[in-house]
Parts: structure tokens; C-alpha cells; sequence
């Protein structure tokens, strides 16, 4: 017979969103378990956000070996060690996921190992991967954190080998000579610098008119150009109507105002469509709602359409991004134990895009600020009028700042350039606590920096910027 267990909270899935509610839950006194049938920290710390970042620094130090030259520094027969660069972010990911096992044990939180399943609303049945159950985990209140995967989408078949998802993407064995990538959102783009990098031939495809479509046009415009710049080929407007292996590689079949068109490549990387992982958990055993495979939630407690059953993160929909569920995790479980605390501000959520030139952004665009009928007053600065920039040779890109004319509050802003994804930091806080352009202006930002930048938009939103 399975051995019962009984928890004040019980975490299915530990995410970013699952093991931070684990960790706060915890801290509020409540007994913890938490249900995970793999590594814990979910995709995100295993195979999405930190070991893609690691691949990045890599394509990111291959980039200033092409560039040295500018640097005053040369050097002879450069090689690279693919297995190792894929390795290092192995490495990365296995680090992180055992210092979330230290955080359990510190926390006394119960990591209880496979595959969750609702028997009743309170209650999960743990098995095996075989299908024999090992555990009854009871929780007075359970939380929901099971991420989201690739969808396959139609026309386009996915055999993980020839046309592939970001997860088989971070382990090829070698460099491709061609590559097509199916989506030009953060993930499409992060992937296209990477192989790039590393010399394969990279078409992006796009069925948006822009690269990155839900940033700033001004931002996506500059990425396209540094992009092309660097090589990679782009085609906005672009359908693809079926994708497939097709001999020793792939062909993508496309359609645009020129027409129908064939592409062949050694590889086809899938960066678009996702679907929550909502099957196969037991939702239709306790009648939890689901909208075409998201749980619906009341976003400001989580609490889904049963009582004492909660859902965070890319489970219940759009924004996918780890600082959103780890953000919504601790609002949960602070609700549920009664603590004073706030609802998310979904409009004030940093998105941040990791290849080089980096973009971040947070708020409103210039044209969704317009549609809403605000009327704005915009202050830019680019980084070639930047000393530290100039300074460090990375003077592409620059900071554009949204403000409110009627009351000078900072709506929206948006960077692309060396460092963006980290100076976005200061505006998050700024836009939190209603900044006007006066005390962006007002704040001393130490020179030489990057950030200085953020100050002299602000400016130049006043019509007196110093260096411009």
C-alpha cells in the first residue's frame, strides 16, 4: 500500500514558481510538499532560462574573439570545443538544481519524486514512472505549478532530431551548418545569436512584421539590423506552412508576398507555440476549469474554480516568464496564509531578450501608450553618446523612455544595447513608484556607466538632455 502523507500545502510541480511558493510557504510556518517527477527547478532552471544564458556567454565570448582585433589584441588558430560549450551549461543548470535541494532541506521542505495526480481536491497520487503509485500526498490547500511545453503545431512535425524544440537545441552534439528557426520571438532570437556565433548559417522566420513583435517598434527595428549585420538571414511576413525532415535534413516550406518558397537546412528549431502542461494531473477528477489547456484563475489569489486548489505560472497563461510565476508563487501562498499582501501589477513586468545587442523592456510601447489615448512625451538616448560605451566598444543601441505629458509618469520603457536586461532594473523600480522624468533626472547616476543613459533620456523627454 502507498505510503499517506499529510501537508498544511501541497506544491505540484517546482518551477519558479513552485519551489519559491515551497520556500515562503515555508518560511509562513506551513508543513510543505512538494510533488516533482524530475530535477527540481522545473524547465526553466534545467533547461530554458539559465542554461541558455550560459550558452549565450559563451556565443557572447566567441563574438569578442572575432571582435579583438578592435581591442588591440590578435591571436592564432581560435578553436572551439562544442561539447564543452554545451556542457558548461549542463553544468550551470546541475548547480542550480542541487542548490534548490539545499533549500529544501534548510526550508524542511518534502520533495516527494513522480508524477502527481488528482485523486481529490486535496489529495494527489504519486506513482512511478512505471505507473505504480508511491505515494498519497494530502494538502489542506494545493497549488498547481506545472509549467507549460512546446506545441506542435500544424503542418509542423516535430521528431526532436531534424525539426527540434529549445530543449534539443541546447544539446546538439555539433554546429549545424544551416539552421532555421520557426519564430522570432525572445527564445527565436536568443537561439539565431547563439548558432550564429558559432558560424551556422541562420534564417529566422517570422510570421509577424517584426522580429521580437511585442517590443517597442524603434527596438525591434535596431535588433534587425544589428541581426543582419552579424549575418543572420530574416524573413518577417513570413508563414510556414509545414516543416519536416526531408533526407539527411529538413525542408520548411514558406509562403510571404513573394509567394510560395522551399527552404532546406540540417536543422529546423520550433520557437513558437506552447500549451500548458494540464493533461494527465487529474484536473477532470475535481472539475477544475480549463481554457484550451490553461487553468483559469482569479489573478489577484490565484484560487482556481475549486475551492482550496490553486495555479501559478505558465500553467494559467500568458506572461511565460519564471519572474512571473516565482512573483505569483509568493502572492499565492501569503493569501492562503492570510498575510497582507498585493496583487500583481501585470503591467509592470520586465521582459528581457539575452542575445547581444540585449533588449529590455517594461510598460507600455509608443503605440499601445497612443492607442490608449495617452498623450506622451518620449525622451531617447542612444549609446554612441555614452562615455562607458564608447569606452567598452559597445555602442550599439540605445534607452527610449515613455512618459505621461499630462502627469509625467514613466508608462513604458525600452532598451537595446550591451548590459539592457540588468539596467531595465532601475526603470522596473521607477515605473513601481509612479517616477516622473524629474527624479530619474534628479538621481545621481555615477559616470562612467551605462546607466547614465536612463538619466539623459529622461532628459531628452524634457527637451534638455546634456550629451545629445
Amino acid at each position: 500500500m502507498a505510503e499517506s502523507r499529510k501537508f498544511d500545502l501541497v506544491i505540484l510541480g517546482s518551477g519558479p514558481g513552485g519551489y519559491v511558493a515551497a520556500i515562503r510557504a515555508a518560511q509562513l510556518g506551513m508543513k510543505v510538499g512538494c510533488v516533482e517527477r524530475d530535477k527540481l527547478g522545473g524547465i526553466c532552471l534545467n533547461w530554458g532560462c539559465i542554461p541558455s544564458k550560459a550558452l549565450l556567454k559563451s556565443a557572447e565570448v566567441m563574438w569578442s574573439f572575432k571582435e579583438s582585433k578592435e581591442y588591440g589584441i590578435t591571436y592564432d588558430n581560435l578553436t572551439v570545443d562544442f561539447k564543452k560549450v554545451i556542457k558548461r551549461s549542463r553544468d550551470a543548470a546541475n548547480r542550480l538544481s542541487q542548490g534548490v535541494e539545499y533549500l529544501f532541506k534548510k526550508n524542511k521542505i518534502e520533495k516527494i519524486s513522480g508524477n502527481g495526480k488528482f485523486a481529490s481536491k486535496n489529495t494527489l497520487s504519486v506513482t512511478d514512472n512505471y505507473g505504480k503509485e508511491v505515494a498519497q500526498v494530502e494538502g489542506k490547500n494545493i497549488i498547481i505549478s506545472t509549467g507549460a511545453r512546446s506545441r506542435e503545431l500544424p503542418g509542423i512535425k516535430i521528431d526532436r532530431k531534424k525539426v527540434i524544440t529549445s530543449t534539443e537545441a541546447m544539446l546538439l552534439e555539433s554546429v549545424p551548418k544551416q539552421m532555421i528557426i520557426i519564430g522570432a520571438g525572445a527564445i527565436g532570437a536568443e537561439f539565431a545569436y547563439f548558432y550564429n556565433a558559432f558560424g551556422t548559417r541562420v534564417t529566422l522566420v517570422e510570421m509577424m512584421p517584426n522580429i521580437l513583435p511585442i517590443e517597442d517598434a524603434e527596438v525591434t527595428a535596431q535588433l534587425e539590423r544589428e541581426f543582419k549585420k552579424q549575418g543572420i538571414d530574416i524573413l518577417t511576413d513570413t508563414k510556414v506552412e509545414s516543416a519536416a525532415a526531408s533526407g539527411e535534413g529538413v525542408s520548411v516550406k514558406i509562403s510571404n508576398k513573394k509567394g510560395s518558397q522551399e527552404l532546406k537546412a540540417d536543422i529546423a528549431l520550433v520557437a513558437v507555440g506552447i500549451q500548458g502542461n494540464t493533461d494527465n494531473i487529474g484536473l477532470e477528477n475535481i472539475g477544475v476549469k480549463v481554457e484550451k489547456s490553461w487553468i483559469s484563475v482569479d489573478r489577484a489569489t490565484y484560487k482556481t474554480s475549486v475551492n482550496g486548489v490553486y495555479a501559478i505560472g505558465d500553467v494559467i497563461g500568458a506572461p511565460w516568464l519564471a519572474h512571473v510565476a516565482s512573483a505569483e508563487g509568493i502572492r499565492c501562498v501569503e493569501g492562503i496564509a492570510g498575510v497582507e499582501t498585493e496583487p500583481l501589477d501585470y503591467n509592470s513586468i520586465p521582459g528581457c531578450t539575452y542575445c547581444q545587442p540585449q533588449v529590455a523592456s517594461i510598460g507600455l510601447t509608443e503605440a499601445k501608450a497612443k492607442d490608449l489615448g495617452y498623450e506622451t512625451k518620449i525622451g531617447r538616448f542612444p549609446f554612441t553618446a555614452n562615455g562607458k560605451a564608447i569606452a567598452t566598444n559597445e555602442a550599439v543601441g540605445f534607452v527610449k523612455l515613455i512618459f505621461d505629458k499630462k502627469y509625467g509618469e514613466l508608462l513604458g520603457a525600452h532598451i537595446i544595447g550591451h548590459g539592457a536586461t540588468e539596467l531595465i532594473a532601475e526603470l522596473g523600480i521607477a515605473k513601481k513608484l509612479e517616477t516622473t522624468p524629474y527624479e530619474i533626472i534628479r538621481t545621481v547616476h555615477a559616470h562612467p556607466t551605462l546607466s547614465e543613459s536612463v538619466m539623459e533620456a529622461a532628459e531628452d523627454a524634457l527637451g534638455h538632455a546634456i550629451d545629445i
